[in-house]
């Protein structure tokens, strides 16, 4: 689904440089690197405040500890997205509440967010699925009506704009109360482990949100809050950093990808190619496609006889997960997420496919649909 090793020989000298001057430093933890990378992305964010952190699921944990949300507390997602989203607001006894979204981005539904609210709610988390971001103008209206804190999930849109009515222009994660994003190696922007990062524009968010990734010690050795231990390593900094600068132009490479297949695949009766939401330029983390009359496993396994991956994302929808199971939730309370947890596939999608790679795919997907 990705090839994370031709894209490091492709900047092999960038990475095995900034891997070396850390380790010459010895500054393994909070180190130079850190420190650089924090600021480099803070630019290209265009945001005053990056913390960064140990990856994707803890910045959104820490995000709702610095808000200070309490036990009982709701919060608003999609109920079609990775576990991660749903499973911070578990652990912090917060109470998710879950809605449906729209059939063509697969992003949350602001008309279900607004349906969702009662006098408990204190929080919405957008995700911006697969790389594409939520229509936030909608979502920022209903949180201002309502007083609410918008905590943006785009571990999978990093380098993503998102283009208000009145044309400005705001990165993925920078738009809302707070940002989270994933440093996962296959996310658009990786590094080699786990790594993750948050985003404010609120110095008083920013302060809390440092001291509770540092065990909650606003001096050393005293602790204030209750925190956990979420750092960014140096290393993992060093080598976003050589990465950073190539972001936009990888999320082009994911873009004439996506078009190819669109244009391979957006006539045919049998295969829905996913939909653009206008205000947002989407990166692809994936390209993911609902089948229609199609036997999705005997596709992917017909794939596979050919050497071509391909997954489900999701294949269960949050609300039917055995560990997130609730009397307040049933099968068919949201048909789109369902309908799309048992006709979604995805391609690969990645920095590195050339068109002869792409040509293959196509054709061998369009062979077994043609059956």
């Amino acid at each position: 689904m990705v090839d994370l090793r031709s894209q490091y020989l492709n900047i092999k000298d960038d990475i095995d440089t900034a891997i070396r001057d850390v380790i010459d430093s010895c500054a393994f933890i909070n180190g130079p690197a850190v420190k650089k990378f924090q600021e480099n992305l803070e630019h290209y964010m265009g945001i005053k405040h990056v913390v960064p952190c140990a990856n994707g699921t803890d910045a959104l944990q820490v995000s709702m500890m610095a808000l200070g949300l309490q036990p009982g507390d709701e919060v608003i997602t999609s109920s079609f997205t990775f576990i991660a989203t749903a499973e911070v607001i578990a652990l912090l006894k917060l109470t998710p509440v879950l809605v449906d979204v729209d059939p063509d981005t697969y992003n949350i539904d602001p008309c279900a967010i607004e349906r969702a609210i009662t006098p408990k709610t204190k929080a919405i988390v957008p995700v911006h699925l697969f790389g594409q971001v939520a229509p936030m103008e909608e979502i920022l209206a209903i949180a201002k009506k309502h007083n609410l804190y918008v905590i943006e999930d785009s571990c999978q849109a990093i380098g993503a704009d998102y283009i208000f009515k009145n044309g400005i222009r705001k990165k993925a994660g920078a738009i809302g109360d707070i940002g989270c994003t994933s440093f996962f190696p296959s996310k658009n922007l990786g590094c080699y482990g786990d790594g993750g990062a948050i985003f404010t524009q609120d110095d008083a968010l920013a302060k809390q949100m440092r001291i509770v990734v540092n065990h909650g010690m606003t001096v050393r050795y005293y602790h204030d809050y209750v925190g956990v231990n979420s750092r960014l390593d140096s290393i993992q900094a060093a080598i976003l950093n050589a990465k950073l600068p190539y972001l936009d132009s990888y999320a082009a490479k994911r873009r004439g990808a996506a078009e190819f297949y669109d244009k391979a695949f957006g006539q045919h009766p049998k295969l829905k190619i996913p939909g653009r939401f206008p205000n947002s330029n989407h990166v692809f983390h994936q390209y993911t496609m609902v089948l229609k009359g199609v036997d999705r496993k005997a596709l992917i396994e017909y794939l596979a006889s050919c050497e071509i991956p391909a997954m489900i994302y999701y294949p269960v929808p949050l609300h039917l997960q055995k560990a997130y199971l609730d009397p307040r939730y049933k099968p068919g309370d949201f048909p789109v997420t369902e309908y799309l947890c048992n006709h979604v596939f995805s391609l690969p999608m990645h920095t590195e496919l050339d068109e002869e790679q792409l040509m293959y795919i196509t054709q061998n997907v369009l062979d077994f649909v043609n059956r």
